[in-house]
């Protein structure tokens, strides 16, 4: 199949093409008119993602060197995400695809996060053939859920308030970085120490004396960002500016010791032996090596997105919908537009 996947959730206007399951084009524009209000304004990726999306496609096709005519299924993001930026995409989508006369797929957007370690292009890998645990952080999100062979999947714990990559975000603004703070708390983080400052870690082996912590796989970040705060309000601006990288190093140790952890309880409590990291968070090179040592202690399998594919991308919402078409799944006829982090019809309740 030709597969034609168009993403618009937040501010990455992304169209790609999927040749018989491989990746031939993977176009991804990046807004960058939100970086002065130091966060994604809603309106304006809106009306970038109009702007945008007709020549994201065009490129998206020729670079794949197949026409609209060629093409055999569509799809597209229907949430979660911003709703007016996924309406651009999922309009453009039902629209082009009414007029090719061919089928119509929406893809849930923390799905195709879920899968987006088993992209074919590159890594070479395939979708575990046992029970795996992933691990979505981005944004917008953190999660954990048990992914099934069928590709159902449970989840079984996600943040009761601010994200992981919005606590990179936040609190790098608080250190005067430019948005999105992320990568550039990764880069500072290099040459920092992250045992500087010991921010607090919730609902963590480190946040309690008791033991009530355990088998409790929520996130809570909403704390560290107040802490962080709180500690810089007590330092001058002097002395903020000459450890600003021993700063960075402890809020992203932070972070990042609160995910590992519990991934690999989720993982072992369950006698799971794979694991996978997917969103933009997944790009973190602390991470990265963090849950790599954790699962190699353990014997665990850890699976991670090619670096392309851990931010938002179309690839991932054409691999999807290849990959569910391929096992026999029809596309819904009717269906819900998210703008939270709600889950199709694959998805348990926790």
């Amino acid at each position: 199949m030709n597969i034609l996947g168009i993403e618009t959730s937040c501010d990455e206007t992304s169209g790609a093409v999927l040749c018989g399951g491989r990746v031939c084009s993977n176009i991804v524009s990046s807004q960058r008119c939100h970086e002065i209000f130091g966060g994604v304004v809603p309106e304006l990726a809106s009306r970038e993602h109009e702007r945008l999306i007709v020549s994201i496609v065009d490129t998206a096709l020729a670079e794949s060197n197949i026409t609209k005519n060629e093409l055999d299924v569509i799809a597209a993001t229907a949430g979660p995400g911003l709703i007016g930026a996924v309406m651009v995409g999922l309009c453009f989508a039902q629209g082009m695809a009414y007029a090719l006369q061919i089928p119509f797929v929406p893809v849930n957007h923390i799905e195709a996060h879920i899968f987006s370690p088993f992209i074919n292009e590159g890594a070479g890998n395939s979708v575990p053939e046992g029970a795996y645990v992933s691990l979505t952080v981005s944004g917008g999100h953190t999660l954990l859920a048990v992914v099934a062979p069928d590709l159902s999947y449970n989840v079984i714990g996600r943040t009761l308030d601010d994200a992981a990559g919005e606590a990179f975000d936040k609190t790098g603004k608080m250190l005067g970085l430019p948005y999105p703070a992320g990568p550039v708390i990764d880069k500072l983080s290099e040459k920092g120490n992250p045992a500087f400052h010991l921010f607090p870690r919730a609902l963590t082996s480190r946040s309690q004396s008791s033991k009530s912590w355990q088998g409790n796989l929520d996130f809570s970040f909403s704390g560290l960002k107040t802490s962080v705060l709180t500690w810089l309000q007590q330092h001058s601006p002097e002395f903020i500016e000459y450890h600003k990288a021993d700063i960075a190093a402890s809020i992203q140790d932070a972070i990042v010791s609160v995910l590992v952890e519990k991934t690999i309880e989720a993982a072992n409590s369950r006698n799971i032996m794979a694991v996978s990291i997917a969103g933009g968070v997944s790009a973190n090179s602390a991470l990265r090596k963090t849950m790599k040592e954790a699962c190699d202690k353990e014997g665990i399998a850890l699976y991670l997105p090619d670096a392309i594919y851990s931010t938002d991308n179309a690839a991932m919402i054409a691999t999807l919908a290849e990959l569910k078409l391929s096992r026999g799944m029809n596309a819904e006829h009717r269906y819900n537009v998210a703008p939270y982090a709600s889950f199709a019809a694959g998805a348990k309740k926790g």
